[in-house]
């Protein structure tokens, strides 16, 4: 019987100081997709979750919503970050259209373009204090590597979001922008 305790004990102890590590997690901003419905955010955390991610879809009864998983395991901004990622998926009219083949150019192109709206929402969010963006880069590589992209996967991406940040207008401009490029509008 001894050898049945002493595991046990070992799995509660690593879930205890996960636990005890755990972020707060931030409540979600508003969101519209781009057809002008409200888009609902649903917070789950699974215990043998290894980082926060996020999926945009439409719930079984056809609402859009954000699906977050793990947000305790992130920093505030990264969380926001994520929220962010998401809802310009449902933004964009990502989630209304066919899902290209995963690592696709085109599934590549609305990562790098939810990832665009989504730090140009930031930036005009945190105003003059724009500090938690190098919150947001760490946390991104942090994620990253813990799924297993390879490096060069992760600074394009890096590079990606610091290009927009750096030299894009509007968050609003940006959907627009795109919903334009896809007839959406």
């Amino acid at each position: 019987m001894r050898w049945l305790r002493e595991p046990l004990l070992a799995v509660l102890v690593v879930v205890g100081s996960h636990e005890a590590f755990a972020e707060a997690i931030v409540d979600p901003p508003s969101c519209q997709n781009n057809r002008g419905e409200v888009v609902s955010f649903k917070t789950r955390s699974l215990a043998q979750g290894r980082f926060a991610a996020g999926m945009a879809n439409r719930a079984p009864d056809g609402t859009p919503r954000v699906l977050r998983m793990n947000y305790q395991l992130a920093s505030a901004a990264f969380q926001m970050f994520i929220d962010r990622h998401e809802c310009a998926h449902h933004q964009t009219g990502d989630v209304d259209r066919p899902h290209p083949p995963m690592n696709s150019p085109e599934h590549l192109m609305n990562e790098s373009i939810a990832d665009c709206v989504a730090i140009l929402r930031l930036r005009e969010e945190w105003g003059d204090d724009q500090s938690a963006y190098d919150e947001v880069i760490s946390g991104l590589e942090e994620a990253m590597t813990a799924v297993g992209f390879p490096e060069v996967s992760t600074a394009s991406r890096v590079q990606n979001i610091a290009n927009c940040y750096a030299n894009y207008g509007s968050s609003e401009s940006f959907i627009q922008g795109v919903l334009d490029q896809r007839g959406l509008r």
